[in-house]
């Protein structure tokens, strides 16, 4: 069965990436966020990030870097580090991560971030092309990485070097 399951529930096609990205995190002590503003507005109720013990969030657009920075000071959540930069870069120095949740999809797997997973660590991304995505669960055990496939999924496409290399048209 390659339906997603959370908690035992099959999951829709509508919310996978909800569903993977609450599970991964309620779960986890370290987690990278890439583009995670695209996260915040599908979330009812939001992640539990005050759980984690920590929290680093890449952005790549400023004004998106400040609208994530005063959503986290007014929920109070004071674990979480910000950075302005090119999320399917990650974050190296604060590396490895327990979780990825990737909100933005990706042609290809992104090298950089399955480097900074932590043995036992799952990365959630949508990969695909701007038509057709589908979630993707990566975890690297002790012999090397698993993909799942947990459904079909559509997202904006994540900028970078290391995936879409320019603005949709």
């Amino acid at each position: 069965d390659d339906q997603l399951r959370v908690h035992g529930e099959r999951a829709s096609h509508a919310d996978p990436l909800a569903l993977a990205a609450r599970e991964l995190v309620r779960e986890a002590v370290v987690v990278l966020r890439v583009e995670a503003h695209n996260l915040e507005q599908l979330l009812y109720p939001p992640l539990p990030l005050g759980r984690c013990a920590d929290v680093v969030d890449v952005e790549r657009l400023p004004d998106l870097l400040v609208e994530a920075e005063e959503r986290f000071r007014r929920l109070g959540l004071r674990n979480i580090r910000t950075r302005l930069g090119d999320g399917a870069g990650g974050w190296p120095d604060e590396a490895p991560f327990d979780r990825i949740v990737v909100t933005a999809a990706a042609p290809r797997l992104p090298e950089p971030l399955l480097g900074q997973l932590a043995v036992r660590g799952r990365l959630v991304i949508p990969l695909g092309d701007l038509a057709l995505q589908e979630l993707v669960v990566v975890r690297r055990t002790e012999r090397g990485l698993e993909e799942r496939r947990a459904g079909g999924v559509r997202f904006v496409p994540l900028i970078s070097r290391f995936g879409f290399t320019g603005e949709p048209s």
